[in-house]
């Protein structure tokens, strides 16, 4: 068997890639990978890839193809590709669009496969032949149209995800035009408040608009933070021409969506509505919170305000945040798969390991953009990732040792030296729009009265936390000091560091969804995103793992030592620069 020592790629039998992190191509191919493999380890010299099935479906629905797959491999790896893996992958992207739904002129549905016996296994299953109807040949069963999401979702359980080509109901007509400028040269600035598609959102609507193409009609469209997939949002509205349900994670991003149609379309103020705790309009565009679709007074009543989703007959229904889907949302849109659905994402990754619903019942992967692609062409920030590991005081050093497991992640995270560490960045990036963000509301607010920095947390005021982005925004305020609240869907387009005190454990979403926060194109397009890890605690172990997702899509952390003083205010100076452990990827 050939060896190429000088390739940075080893495919192994059990179809985990093994890539070396200091290569020259190590950027390039990273890139690559992730577009058909799950990011599993990133220790600093080499980082593990996984094929699993649905990262390979996703990678077939996107339009990738098994040879294309191979191609990848084979040129870079150091031996041959296992035979295994090369089954593996023929196998399974193969899979994706062996079953074909179809609406018949009955008014049924169908799933087709051009192959016999992959019907006839279809037929047998105990928990979908409940919903057929018959089969009225050996390549087509028909079912009843109410089943057509509860069909997919248990398909893609048993190993078959479905092709969805029964196509979609257009919904009320809602005539809208976008303040597109389309001249030959950009005007700075564009007349009458207009704006220009970028090339890669124009790209995303045309996936989701190519109805019986593939999957074309529903599915997920996965772009950066401040890469502007509210505007693709709007854009395929403007192209659907339709009623539209807008679902999104809080009351601020609801605000901000309806400033952005209000904005970028010819739309009437009237046309489009809020429902949220405050506010319950239903209008041709209603933006309404995942929050209150799951509201009910009690466990055992049901939800009042999934009726939303029939209120009127809408076209499109946008899932803003997908990655958050509540369970109970994915139940009622099993219900709706008549109706056009587009996800927006930054990652596809879920906590509760959900992605087989998303890819069921909201769709398919049908466009992604790379953040370092994106980084590259200046349409987001340049990010330095650095990771500060700071020394716990013997106080506390002591009552983590003691504690339980549990008590151990807080007693890391409020770790009090590092509000020296904030104030050393703090000096280092004078007077750039900076956001502190952490996790525990007690910490938050010493850190704010340490700072003389106002604090924004779920107890403020909807009201409030807007005047708050605004001044912000304008400039009148430097620093803001944020808890959980402004993790999603907040338009702060001149923050250029972030500060992360703390978290949600390893949560790979939410490191993601902070870097996001500072991602928009800058006068210098770089902006720091700085992570404050206690140094040998659970912290740190979480760390590892909040990482890997940023880490795939082609950021490095760098790992520092913080001079951390005492955590009493003296301690190093705030001049004093970092010590330099490695230049890691997300840990040792």
């Amino acid at each position: 068997m050939k060896y190429f020592p000088e390739r940075p790629l080893l495919v192994q039998s059990d179809s985990t890639l093994l890539l070396e992190t200091h290569h020259d191509d190590f950027e390039q191919l990273s890139e690559e990978l992730g577009k058909f493999a799950e990011l599993v380890k990133a220790p600093e010299h080499l980082h593990t890839y996984r094929l699993t099935p649905l990262s390979l479906w996703n990678a077939a629905s996107s339009g990738l193809s098994a040879d294309q797959i191979l191609y990848v491999l084979r040129g870079n790896s150091k031996l041959e590709v296992p035979g295994q893996v090369q089954n593996h992958i023929r196998h399974y992207v193969a899979r994706y669009g062996l079953v074909r739904m179809i609406a018949r002129s009955d008014g049924t549905m169908a799933l087709e496969s051009d192959d016999p016996a992959v019907v006839s296994e279809l037929a047998h299953f105990t928990t979908t032949r409940a919903f057929f109807i018959g089969q009225s040949n050996e390549l087509t069963i028909e079912f009843d149209p109410a089943y057509r999401g509860v069909i997919k979702q248990e398909l893609i359980k048993l190993g078959y995800p479905v092709s969805d080509l029964a196509g979609y109901h257009d919904g009320e007509r809602l005539p809208m035009r976008l303040k597109e400028f389309t001249g030959k040269a950009p005007a700075a600035p564009m007349p009458g408040g207009a704006f220009r598609l970028r090339d890669y959102q124009r790209e995303a609507v045309d996936a989701l608009c190519a109805d019986g193409r593939r999957h074309g009609g529903s599915g997920v469209v996965v772009l950066p933070c401040g890469a502007g997939k509210t505007v693709v949002g709007i854009a395929a509205m403007a192209r659907l021409q339709c009623a539209t349900l807008i679902l999104t994670t809080n009351v601020a991003s609801v605000r901000q969506w309806k400033r952005e149609i209000e904005a970028k379309t010819d739309l009437p103020k009237d046309a489009v509505g809020e429902y949220s705790g405050a506010s319950k309009e239903v209008c041709p565009v209603t933006i309404a919170t995942y929050q209150i679709l799951t509201h009910r007074h009690r466990k055992d009543e049901p939800f009042s305000h999934m009726r939303l989703f029939t209120e009127r007959d809408w076209g499109l229904i946008v899932y803003d945040e997908v990655h958050l889907l509540p369970a109970p949302v994915f139940r009622v849109t099993a219900e709706i798969q008549a109706t056009r659905r587009l996800g927006l994402t930054a990652t596809l990754v879920r906590e509760d390991g959900c992605e087989e619903d998303v890819f069921s019942l909201v769709g398919p992967k049908l466009y992604e953009a790379g953040w370092k692609e994106l980084e590259r062409e200046g349409w987001i920030a340049k990010v330095r990732c650095t990771e500060l590991r700071v020394t716990m005081p013997r106080e506390v050093r002591e009552a983590y040792m003691t504690a339980e497991n549990k008590a151990k992640a807080r007693i890391a995270g409020e770790n009090p030296n590092k509000l020296n560490v904030i104030r050393q960045l703090m000096t280092r990036h004078d007077r750039e729009p900076t956001l502190v963000i952490g996790q525990y509301l007690d910490q938050l607010k010493h850190i704010s009265e340490e700072l003389e920095a106002p604090m924004i947390s779920g107890e403020m005021p909807h009201k409030e936390r807007d005047r708050l982005y605004a001044q912000f925004r304008e400039g009148a305020i430097r620093t803001l000091v944020v808890s959980k609240v402004a993790n999603f869907a907040i338009d702060l387009p001149d923050a250029r560091v972030a500060i992360q005190v703390s978290g949600s454990f390893g949560s790979r979403q939410e490191e993601a969804q902070r870097l996001g926060r500072i991602l928009r194109p800058k006068a210098d397009n770089e902006a720091f995103f700085y992570s404050l890890v206690s140094e040998e605690s659970r912290e740190q172990e979480f760390s590892i793992h909040r990482q890997l997702f940023l880490v795939e899509q082609g950021y490095r952390y760098e790992i520092r030592q913080a001079a951390a003083g005492t955590g009493t205010g003296t301690g190093a100076s705030a001049g004093e620069s970092f010590e330099q452990q490695g230049q890691g990827a997300a840990a040792e």
